[in-house]
């Protein structure tokens, strides 16, 4: 973890957790003059976000290239480089540069509709992207150069949308991230799940994760999925992996007793990437973000203090063997 954190209540809050936790807190800059990037959230009766409002300037202000630079080591041994677009624009593009130098694939993760767009800085080195769909289509403006997708409007006519309608109307977003060179998009859509999109077809897919250092202490979580989850779900003819075709498959929600939804998409990209690490595939793997979101929505806290790891995979095999192609065809 790279971050800063001053020496408040809230900074020393989070170093105490991490700590108890076995986490390093060698890449956190700890000093007086920080404020500790906080956010206040307002939750709904239902628990879900009704508005937010974040003082996260310190990462701007005190995240620098050099201070990143520090640990050039620690991101060149890196399995995947996870950067959230709180970043400022100078500090994203030297963090996903030194990526780049030993081929580390990067997570780009948008954080918000207006800083979703600082994606056009470095969409060069983005090997994945974890967009929801209002993000989606700001990203998709921003690197198109003009202002011609727009939201989906959330009405009742919404809730009648198949799966495959529902995709119909994101796919010319999700085709500009991908044709930017962006590797595999994570779209999510709130209750109606989650899309997984890739160029070609189910062995594009792979490309993203090919090379990845896999993490020997992450064996449990591999052999605990596979065990339930084989890998190479999907197959298709070579003549419809050409990289004129967009492939996209569409992974359920679980049913949930939801306290409360913050946290369910951190927990969604975390569980993701650990999987990734572990050595599973893409597919596999975001089974497991999806359930891993499920448990944080049903938690008290924004993330569960603890995973069941049996409890993780039973949920990660409801999510895999739910999972279909929802689109495989060519762009125009």
């Amino acid at each position: 973890m790279i971050s800063a954190l001053g020496l408040d209540m809230p900074g020393n809050l989070l170093l105490d957790h991490w700590k108890s936790s076995g986490l390093s807190t060698e890449g956190i800059w700890k000093h007086q003059n920080i404020e500790t990037p906080v956010v206040c959230n307002l939750l709904d009766v239902s628990g879900e976000l009704a508005a937010a409002v974040a003082s996260v300037e310190a990462i701007e202000k005190f995240l620098t290239p050099e201070w990143i630079q520090q640990f050039k080591y620690n991101i060149h041994s890196a399995p995947v480089l996870m950067i959230d677009a709180n970043l400022n624009l100078s500090a994203l593009k030297a963090s996903c540069q030194l990526a780049a130098e030993c081929e580390i694939p990067v997570w780009f993760e948008p954080v918000s509709v207006a800083k979703s767009r600082r994606i056009s800085s470095v969409v060069k080195y983005v090997t994945f992207a974890s967009p929801n769909e209002d993000e989606l289509v700001a990203m998709a403006n921003n690197l198109s150069g003009g202002n011609v997708y727009r939201p989906i409007e959330r009405n009742n006519s919404r809730k009648k949308c198949s799966t495959e309608t529902l995709f119909h109307m994101l796919k010319s977003a999700v085709w500009v991230l991908l044709e930017k060179g962006i590797k595999i998009v994570v779209v999510t859509v709130g209750s109606d799940g989650v899309f997984l999109c890739s160029r070609g077809g189910p062995s594009f897919m792979r490309i993203g994760c090919e090379g990845i250092k896999q993490y020997a202490s992450n064996g449990e979580l591999f052999n605990t999925v596979t065990a339930s989850c084989p890998s190479n779900l999907f197959s298709s003819p070579p003549d419809s992996e050409r990289s004129s075709f967009l492939f996209a498959v569409h992974f359920p929600a679980l049913p949930a007793s939801v306290v409360r939804l913050t946290g369910a998409g951190d927990c969604l990209v975390g569980g993701t990437i650990a999987s990734i690490c572990a050595g599973l595939d893409v597919v596999q793997s975001l089974a497991v973000g999806i359930a891993a979101s499920k448990a944080a929505v049903e938690a008290e806290t924004n993330v569960p203090s603890v995973f069941n790891l049996a409890a993780i995979a039973d949920d990660a095999r409801s999510v895999y063997s739910a999972a279909k192609v929802v689109f495989h065809q060519s762009m125009p």
